[in-house]
């Protein structure tokens, strides 16, 4: 859109022992434990790859995250000879607890308590022993709360304490409008195409590292500033306050994030009234591009595509991740977003994304294409809700411009420009400004994330298009670099001549994902995602924070197509 300005405990193997009768955490009839078994068998795990914290650690290797990553051959353990220790998960909502499965190493609680808590500060005992013995512990028992710990106060060895897993069942209950999820963050259940690398680690370690900076960006940006049920993310780097390109952004983050934040859908619901009440003067199932400090819409009101085909991903996102049946029809929102998108922002001719629905046959913008809008993954989406098969041959008419693109203009780098121009003839970079700025056919402040864009397609289908397209990217600078992320300057001209000194997340994250396709570029990766780690959210650009953020929710191995 028209945007900003410028260890070892020493004791081997896992001592397994038959589990015969289990206790419960207060004596019930035994019509009543057959009932509350029968419902814990049915629950579902709900603390895999959930944030775990844990009293203490024994050494690195050995991180609360190890108890809850679904492996049988990593685990947390706590300092030797010291009691009492905890290891506690974070369910990101309320959930009614009916099951928990301590798989201990041999280093295990024989007097330790199941606790649950609502604010991880004030704990309810559901269940306590004081005659452990080690092996499985598979605990019917009953409790509510958001978190959930094991809280041991005498070791059963002389060791510490050790869980290979840390397994808690149960159903959300619907507290802080974050359990309920289908695909919780941290839950990994669409896994990447195979071969796709991921930062070295625990899964735990990176879901945790996404959650913290979440959590900082959600603070910067999320806002009520206008009232009236609405949320919005604001964006101190526009144009404007509140922007189209920062609402989509919002909601696809939050649709995300949902079960590792509990105020997920309260906060999407929000970004949802935002977007109906804001409407695009040109087509009103769009969203209006700018707004002012008042929360009117202003510049025309009409929309921008960027912003639209966001908004249509996000409201897919929470119709999978929560169902249509609510406050608000997801679904059938989408549907009208993604008509009003092939309507009003694509050229029906070139099959290419317009700048948006203000542009219209006969305009000197009519046959200009903005490359970060190019979302494959979007396309693929579309198509699936919609059954539409043109969003088919818009995927097929992009991918193509992608790949020649790279090879007529930039055949050493893999670069895209920030706009193409001549759409409906022979498509070329922009040969100096035609919206934004006189860098608009150079790889500068929209195409920046372009390699991120195409490698989200690349990970989550393994398209060999959008492979090739990626690795290209990821190879030249790569190369250009020499590994060292700290030297990705700030735009580039298409053969690889650098614009502007300096370091900024815009841009060297989006490689990020484009190095997940290199199954050579394991280090490189690391490197890159170090780099994030060490940058902290500025709280001055929203767009910068965002892109980064998206970027590590793949990174970690979080993005996922509806």
């Amino acid at each position: 859109m028209r945007r900003r300005s410028a260890s070892l405990l020493g004791l081997a193997g896992l001592l397994v022992l038959p589990l015969t009768s289990v206790p419960t955490a207060y004596a019930q009839p035994p019509a009543q434990a057959r009932a509350q078994e029968a419902a814990a068998a049915a629950d579902a795990l709900v603390s895999a790859g959930k944030p775990a914290t844990a009293s203490s650690v024994e050494a690195a290797g050995y991180e609360p995250g190890r108890a809850v990553d679904g492996s049988t051959t990593t685990r947390w353990a706590s300092l030797e000879g010291v009691d009492p220790q905890w290891v506690r998960v974070d369910l990101g909502a309320t959930h009614t607890v009916s099951r928990v499965k301590l798989t201990w190493e041999a280093a295990y609680g024989k007097a330790y308590r199941i606790q649950t808590s609502a604010d991880g500060s004030t704990w309810t005992d559901v269940y306590s022993t004081t005659t452990g013995d080690g092996g499985v512990d598979d605990l019917t028992l009953s409790g509510t709360g958001r978190y959930l710990r094991m809280y041991g106060t005498t070791r059963g060895t002389p060791y510490g304490y050790s869980l290979w897993e840390f397994e808690v069942y149960g159903t959300p209950s619907g507290g802080g409008g974050g359990g309920g999820t289908a695909v919780p963050f941290g839950s990994h259940l669409r896994p990447y195409t195979a071969g796709t690398l991921k930062p070295s680690g625990a899964q735990a370690t990176l879901d945790q590292k996404v959650v913290e900076y979440y959590n900082k960006w959600k603070a910067a940006f999320v806002r009520q500033n206008c009232g009236n049920g609405w949320y919005q993310i604001i964006s101190p780097d526009a144009d404007h306050p509140y922007v189209a390109e920062a609402q989509g952004y919002g909601m696809v983050v939050t649709a995300t994030m949902a079960g590792a934040d509990p105020d997920a859908k309260k906060i999407f619901d929000g970004l949802v009234k935002w977007k109906i009440d804001h409407p695009s003067s040109v087509n009103p199932n769009l969203l209006a591009a700018e707004q002012d400090t008042a929360c009117r819409s202003v510049n025309g009101g009409d929309g921008a595509t960027d912003g639209d085909m966001d908004v249509a991903y996000g409201l897919l996102l929470a119709d999978k991740q929560w169902g249509s049946a609510g406050t608000y029809d997801y679904k059938d929102l989408a549907l009208k977003h993604i008509a009003a998108i092939k309507k009003d922002e694509l050229n029906p001719t070139t099959k290419l994304l317009k700048l948006g629905d203000w542009s219209s046959s006969g305009d000197q913008y009519y046959y200009i294409s903005r490359t970060s809008d190019w979302m494959v993954d979007h396309f693929r989406a579309f198509r699936t809700a919609s059954g539409d098969t043109t969003w088919d041959a818009v995927r097929t008419a992009h991918q193509t411009q992608i790949s020649r693109l790279q090879s007529t203009y930039a055949s050493g780098t893999g670069l895209l420009p920030d706009f193409v121009v001549d759409t409906n003839t022979t498509p070329k970079p922009a040969p100096g400004q035609v919206l934004e700025d006189p860098n608009d056919g150079a790889y500068w402040w929209n195409a920046c994330r372009t390699p991120w864009r195409i490698a989200d397609d690349a990970v989550t289908s393994g398209d060999a298009t959008s492979l090739a397209a990626a690795r290209k990217l990821n190879t030249w600078i790569k190369t250009k670099t020499g590994g060292d992320p700290n030297k990705i300057a700030i735009g580039y001209k298409l053969n690889g001549t650098q614009i502007s000194a300096g370091s900024e997340a815009a841009f060297f994250a989006p490689f990020a994902v484009a190095a997940m396709t290199d199954p050579g570029s394991q280090a490189w990766l690391d490197a890159l995602w170090n780099k994030m780690l060490a940058t902290p959210v500025d709280t001055s650009s929203y767009f910068s924070a965002s892109i980064q953020l998206q970027v590590m929710i793949t990174a970690s191995g979080n993005h996922w197509v509806p």
